[in-house]
């Protein structure tokens, strides 16, 4: 059987964001509790998701050029993405108040967020963004489709911060010399 370049190309995304989701998986979390989410986006799915980065955007801000829209282009030339979340939770850790909260129980109380998930997530996205590297595969961490993401609905029912790492295998990345907007 012959395989050309792009069927490899196809190939090595589709890889490359599998072992992405298990370096997230397998990430240090704080007390070992669990509360990262991985997705991945492909196609219709993901072209979907860069339509409504545009349609957020011009909601939001009533423009049709910015920074929601060049990630979306991004996103479009992208071969997939890696969604990484994590679910809103509480640590229970005594003597710590790192969320500006007195502890666990007021932070909960006001809807406030453990600033230890949001580590959690952060470890994860590195561990996931250093196997896009290793296996030469170009990729960037981009809030902006984290924050669509919210909208989409991928974890149902789950109250989970996202973030996006768009992945491409192409001659020179797509995510290098963007133009500022």
């Amino acid at each position: 059987m012959i395989y050309n370049e792009k069927q490899m190309e196809e190939k090595a995304v589709l890889e490359t964001a599998a072992k992405m989701c298990a370096a997230a998986r397998t990430s240090p979390k704080t007390k070992g509790v669990d509360n990262i989410v991985t997705v991945v986006l492909t196609g219709k799915e993901k072209d979907e998701l860069a339509d409504k980065m545009e349609e957020v955007y011009l909601r939001e801000f009533g423009e049709t050029e910015g920074h929601y829209v060049r990630d979306g282009r991004n996103l479009r030339t992208a071969g997939a993405v890696v969604l990484i979340g994590v679910k809103r939770a509480y640590t229970g850790l005594p003597h710590c108040s790192f969320c500006g909260f007195k502890n666990c129980g007021e932070n909960k109380k006001i809807g406030g967020r453990c600033a230890f998930n949001t580590i959690d997530l952060g470890i994860a996205i590195g561990s996931a963004v250093s196997i896009a590297a290793d296996n030469r595969v170009d990729s960037r961490v981009m809030f902006s489709i984290g924050k669509v993401a919210e909208e989409m609905n991928y974890a149902e029912g789950e109250d989970i911060i996202w973030e996006g790492i768009p992945i491409s295998v192409s001659g020179k990345s797509p995510f290098f010399d963007r133009v500022k907007k």
